[in-house]
């Protein structure tokens, strides 16, 4: 029996805002989604979900506003919206205390503000510049915390390996 999403008697934004995204696999969606992951199909594949549950979790942020669907060829993908873009803050501070407390090798991704190539603070913030860039002024590289590649890894995780903008849409090598 699945555990309900709601929590009854709570009075507290945290808890309003986990019954959006507190659920399994919700914020690594919205990571994956600001890092350029658009297509289902992708999103299956580099996070390993069982398709009915993700789903599930799309059809949910979307009515949420936290996705968009687009049409792309033929088919949907999926982009942040505004509502989307200002969960990034907190996707990047999860990240920030997993690489301190879970992370023995060091960061696992380097943000760097796009605009003058400087590594951002752990809070997001440019030393360089004195500001927060924005989601979209960011570029995304692997950091000595981030496991190697092995044969066994998916294109979406080969193509995180390599600097890329974020929520500019992945290129992938198919």
């Amino acid at each position: 029996m699945a555990l309900p999403r709601e929590y009854a008697g709570q009075a507290c934004s945290i808890a309003k805002a986990l019954e959006i995204v507190g659920e399994r696999w919700t914020l690594l969606i919205v990571r994956d989604a600001a890092y350029g992951v658009r297509r289902f199909s992708d999103f299956v594949t580099h996070l390993d979900i069982p398709r009915r549950v993700l789903t599930e979790r799309l059809k949910f942020l979307v009515e949420e506003g936290i996705l968009e669907k687009q049409p792309a060829g033929g088919r949907e993908e999926y982009a942040l919206t505004d509502k989307g873009l200002a969960l990034f803050p907190v996707i990047r501070a999860l990240a920030a205390w997993g690489d301190e407390y879970t992370s023995p090798g060091g960061r696992r991704r380097i943000l760097r503000h796009v605009a003058c190539g400087t590594i951002l603070e752990r809070t997001g913030r440019c030393p360089e510049c004195d500001l927060y860039p924005p989601v979209g002024d960011i570029e995304s590289s692997p950091g000595p915390g981030l496991p190697a590649l092995t044969d066994d890894d998916d294109e979406v995780t080969r193509a995180l390996a390599r600097p890329c903008r974020l929520l500019e849409p992945l290129v992938l090598q198919r």
